[in-house]
C-alpha cells in the first residue's frame, strides 16, 4: 500500500503514460498511470488546456479548484476527496492529478430507481421515465454521505451529480469532479438534498468549528488556488452553517439539480 505523502509525490512528479480519454466529460479527462521511482499510481489527468471555456468560472481555473476542495476535505479531517495535485508538467501541459477510485457500481450511494425506495434511502426527486413510468432518483441515508453533502455546502458545489459520489468495493465513499465550486455567489446544485433542513452533526459541528479556528493558516496554502474573494466566500458558508447548524435549502435562484442528475 503506497503511503499518503508517496502518492502525492508520485501524481506530482512522476511520469504519466497516457492510457485514454474518459468519455462523457465535458473537459479534457484522460486516465493514465504515474511512476516515480518505480511506484505507480493509476490517476485521473486534467490539462488546463483541454478546458472548456464558462461564463461564471474564470478560465483555466477548474482544475485549481479540484485541488482546493481537497485541501478543504482534508483539512476538515474528512479524507472524501482522493489525492489531488496540481502538476506544473505533463503530456498536455499543466493540470490537476487525481488518484484514480475504482468505482464498485453495486455500492452506488446515489440511483434512479422504479420503485418505492427501500429503508435507508431518502428520495429527493421524482419524474417520468422513457416509457411513462414513475422514476425516484434516491440517495442513501448514511453518515458518510450525509457529510459529503455537506462538504459540497462548503465549497459550493454546482455540479454534485449521482456519478461524482463513488464507492470502491471496500465500501469507502469518494466524491470527486469539484471543478465547478468556491464561486463567491451561491450556486450550489446537487442530488444530495435529503438533509434539506435537518440539523447537523455535532461532531461535523466540531469539524467545522476547528475548521474555522485555523482558517488563517489555511488562506495561505488555498491562495495558490483561488482568488481572495472565492477564499472569504468560503470563509462566510463555514460562518453560516456554525451560526445556523442546519444544513441549507433549495432556494429557488438557481437550479437546485445538476443536470444530467446522474
Amino acid at each position: 500500500m503506497i503511503s499518503h505523502d508517496d502518492l502525492r509525490d508520485v501524481l506530482t512528479r512522476g511520469d504519466l503514460d497516457i492510457e485514454g480519454r474518459l468519455g462523457g466529460a465535458s473537459n479534457a479527462t484522460l486516465r493514465g498511470t504515474a511512476t516515480l521511482s518505480g511506484v505507480d499510481a493509476v490517476c485521473v489527468y486534467k490539462p488546463r488546456r483541454g478546458e472548456r471555456p464558462l461564463w461564471d468560472f474564470a478560465s483555466g481555473s477548474l482544475g485549481l479548484r479540484e485541488v482546493a476542495a481537497h485541501r478543504i476535505s482534508e483539512a476538515l479531517g474528512w479524507g472524501l476527496v482522493p489525492m489531488t495535485v496540481w502538476r506544473d508538467s505533463g503530456p498536455f501541459g499543466p493540470g490537476m492529478c487525481q488518484s484514480w477510485i475504482e468505482a464498485d457500481d453495486e455500492r452506488a450511494p446515489v440511483r434512479v430507481v422504479e420503485r418505492e425506495p427501500a429503508a435507508g434511502w431518502m428520495t429527493v426527486a421524482e419524474g417520468e421515465g422513457y416509457e411513462g413510468s414513475l422514476v425516484r432518483l434516491v440517495h442513501e441515508d448514511s453518515a458518510d454521505l450525509r457529510r459529503l453533502s455537506l462538504l459540497d455546502v462548503v465549497l459550493n458545489n454546482a455540479d454534485r451529480k449521482g456519478g461524482h459520489a463513488l464507492r470502491d468495493a471496500d465500501g469507502r465513499l469518494y466524491g470527486i469532479d469539484h471543478g465547478l465550486t468556491f464561486h463567491e455567489e451561491d450556486k450550489i446544485r446537487t442530488v444530495l438534498w435529503g438533509w434539506a433542513g435537518h440539523g447537523i452533526d455535532p461532531e461535523d459541528i466540531g469539524h467545522l468549528r476547528a475548521l474555522s479556528d485555523r482558517w488563517a493558516e489555511l488562506v495561505e496554502d488555498l491562495e495558490e488556488f483561488l482568488s481572495l474573494g472565492e477564499i472569504r466566500a468560503t470563509q462566510r458558508r463555514v460562518g453560516d452553517l456554525l451560526d445556523l447548524q442546519c444544513f441549507p435549502e433549495p432556494v429557488g435562484a438557481w437550479p437546485a439539480l445538476p443536470w444530467p442528475a446522474m
